[in-house]
């Protein structure tokens, strides 16, 4: 377990130096974390939750690390012996990995002493923000995939190996089945696949060698990459392997597309495979794909079975990052937790106050109708009305709900009291609970917006807290 303490931004360390010499350290306080609206994202795979509780658990000041910060000539000598001590002792909340979640929800809660929860801001960001990035482009694009199946092959585009490694398994809790990558296959039990590069096919006389060299090597498993030099002589080629590999009593499991007209060339080697008895054989494609090439291709009739998808995925090309905000929401004063609310012309950045919860609500088919934005402790009625928080003549009426608390208590007094589950229950619990939203939410282009609503005392209390400030003025 890695030990990412100084993996910080700098004045989160002098704040806490400040916190320290004004006596404010110990005082408790709530953080949010939540995202930020987006034009390409509509919905959200919570992930990053397992090294984020890594994170808070090796949460410790090296000797190293304090000389270290010694020598910037910043720090007061107090506070560097206090960091010497320094543990993570306060609560954490958040929501299961593969939940969806929606912007402005908080999807992880810190309540802890403010010198400890102003120090792991930028990590948990960090960790939360690209995982969920991930995650989320990932079950963009296995939706998009219709069913097909979707393997992860990104690690040699990702932006460095963390990226590579928890970005593959981010793509793992999105959808997809299967990794190129090697270590995270290792770390986390995932199936890992992979084919040949053209390389392979490169470094010997012809493309037909190279082919009955891999099929000598893999009979049982031969998957050929057949675009390096003339991609319909390539198919050719590969039958004439999966012939003599049938003659040896051997099944080949088809051919991969790397670049051209994929749902051109898709049709023709279905056929060419179907017309020499490979009706079984898949068509593989790979090479820049991301949900919106998916989108056309599926529209062109595109006879593909199965995805390799790279670069636009471990990047998420398009949107590049998820707009993660970790936001102060209630600080002790007096011994009573005071709720605190950011204020902002912009609408987008006027936050949530108070210690809040978080929950979602379904109808009697199991499907999600709505999330409800909850002050701690609130109660929730049945019948209950939902009110646009901005546009309050738009409301909703529940009478028959069942209503889900989404957030588990991770950490208590320092001590993770989660069972972490393995990845593969994380992955059964994110497929089932993606079934439960309509496809109208899902969909890519123009999706129905979801309804995320705060309840009556959260809004009473924005209300409350926007008239003093007001009156302040």
């Amino acid at each position: 377990m890695r030990n990412l303490t100084m993996m910080t931004d700098l004045y989160q360390l002098t704040m806490m130096d400040g916190y320290f010499l004004e006596g404010k350290a110990h005082d408790i306080a709530v953080f949010d974390v939540f995202f930020r609206q987006k034009d390409t994202i509509n919905y959200a795979v919570f992930a990053g939750l397992d090294q984020a509780i890594d994170y808070i658990k090796n949460l410790h000041f090296s000797s190293d690390d304090i000389s270290y910060l010694s020598s910037l000539n910043v720090f007061h000598k107090e506070f560097l012996d206090y960091l010497k001590e320094f543990r993570f002792t306060g609560e954490m909340y958040s929501v299961q990995e593969g939940d969806i979640v929606y912007p402005q929800e908080p999807i992880v809660i810190i309540k802890a002493p403010l010198i400890e929860a102003q120090l792991i801001e930028t990590a948990l960001l960090n960790i939360i923000s690209h995982q969920t990035l991930i995650a989320t482009k990932s079950a963009r694009i296995v939706s998009a995939a219709q069913g097909k199946s979707v393997v992860e092959f990104g690690l040699r585009r990702a932006q460095g190996p963390d990226a590579g490694i928890y970005g593959a398994r981010a793509a793992i809790i999105g959808g997809c089945n299967g990794t190129s990558n090697v270590l995270t296959g290792q770390m986390f039990d995932i199936p890992v696949k992979g084919t040949h590069a053209h390389s392979w096919v490169m470094s010997f006389n012809s493309e037909l060698d190279a082919f009955r060299a891999f099929a000598k090597v893999y009979p049982d498993t031969c998957l050929l990459l057949v675009d390096t030099y003339d991609t319909i002589q390539g198919i050719k080629n590969a039958i004439t392997v999966f012939n003599e590999l049938k003659a040896q009593g051997h099944k080949p499991v088809g051919i991969r597309l790397d670049s051209g007209d994929l749902a051109y060339l898709s049709k023709v080697a279905r056929k060419m495979l179907d017309d020499a008895g490979f009706t079984d054989a898949v068509v593989m494609a790979s090479g820049d794909i991301d949900e919106y090439l998916l989108q056309s291709l599926n529209a062109q009739g595109a006879k593909i079975d199965m995805y390799g998808v790279g670069t636009k995925l471990i990047t998420s090309e398009d949107t590049p990052s998820l707009g993660g905000v970790y936001k102060l929401s209630a600080i002790e004063r007096d011994g009573k937790l005071q709720p605190r609310m950011k204020i902002s012309d912009s609408i987008i950045k006027v936050t949530n106050p108070g210690f809040k919860t978080l929950y979602r609500l379904y109808d009697k088919r199991g499907m999600a109708v709505a999330d409800l934005i909850a002050l701690y402790g609130e109660e929730i009625p049945k019948p209950l009305v939902l009110t646009h928080e901005t546009e309050r003549w738009k409301t909703t009426t529940l009478s028959d709900y069942d209503i889900r608390p989404m957030h588990h208590k991770i950490f208590d007094g320092g001590e993770c009291v989660y069972n972490k589950p393995a990845l593969s229950q994380i992955v059964e619990f994110a497929t089932a609970e993606k079934a439960k939203f309509w496809d109208e939410y899902k969909r890519i282009d123009n999706p129905q917006i979801y309804k995320v609503n705060i309840s009556d005392g959260l809004y009473e209390l924005k209300q409350t807290i926007l008239k003093e400030h007001k009156s302040r003025k």
